[in-house]
């Protein structure tokens, strides 16, 4: 019976106005949530939410966005009420966000620490594009197919949220653009943009060796301590 419900329910819900769909989808996803189910690629939001639970409405900044919900270390947070801006340099991506996350402030566009002409890297799974010319050849030595290398221009962080007039308090920002993390960190105004929890991606941070590794000492260095980590990614709080 269960199941008939459901099919009268998806049916029902297919021939109304997208905004509608959207919200009541939305609405539904939220109400009946498994505590243990993520969207992120390893369970970031899950983590995430332990340290944000108290907060019932926040802003985030993700930056390497990717997808409105797959691997999305934000979308658990969307669904909870939170709002924030997702910036990410794949053509096109944010055509989905606008339409799965119209709350959002949405952006298109390279990260670096400074405007410059850079080479994209566009990979068929798109959770590698990169600009890291090694790491690009190291994904492509793996299998991965690599779809267009592209120019373009980057902005920093800085730059982008002055742009858009951002100046809402940032309570959680999450970094992921495969290799190229340091020179996002770098793009920041910390004492305009001084979230109260970060998570970085490290596909190669060692905990034997915290202070060799630049990305740790950069956050010691903005008075940020690691407080949790998955695989690759690195959850830093303000101290």
């Amino acid at each position: 019976m269960d199941s008939i419900k459901n099919i009268i329910k998806q049916k029902f819900i297919k021939f109304l106005p997208k905004f509608v769909s959207r919200e009541i989808t939305n609405k539904y996803i939220l109400e009946n949530i498994n505590p243990n189910i993520y969207y992120s690629h390893e369970g970031e939001d899950i983590i995430l939410k332990r340290f944000v639970e108290e907060k019932e409405k926040g802003f985030y900044l993700d930056i390497g966005a990717h997808h409105p919900t797959r691997f999305s270390n934000t979308y658990l947070l969307y669904l909870k009420g939170w709002r924030g801006v997702n910036i990410d340099a794949m053509p096109g991506s944010m055509e989905l966000f606008n339409e799965l996350r119209p709350e959002d402030i949405n952006i298109e566009v390279p990260v670096s620490d400074e405007s410059k002409e850079m080479l994209f890297y566009i990979f068929k799974e798109t959770a590698l594009n990169t600009f890291d010319e090694t790491l690009a050849n190291t994904y492509i030595a793996k299998g991965w197919k690599l779809l267009n290398k592209r120019k373009v221009v980057t902005q920093t962080v800085k730059d982008i949220l002055k742009q858009h007039s951002i100046s809402a308090e940032i309570d959680v920002m999450s970094i992921d653009v495969e290799g190229y993390e340091l020179q996002v960190l770098r793009s920041i105004d910390w004492l305009v943009c001084n979230p109260t929890i970060v998570l970085i991606e490290d596909l190669n941070f060692d905990l034997n060796h915290l202070m060799e590794n630049e990305l740790y000492t950069f956050m010691i260095n903005k008075q940020y301590q690691l407080v949790a980590k998955t695989v690759h990614t690195l959850f830093f709080k303000k101290a």
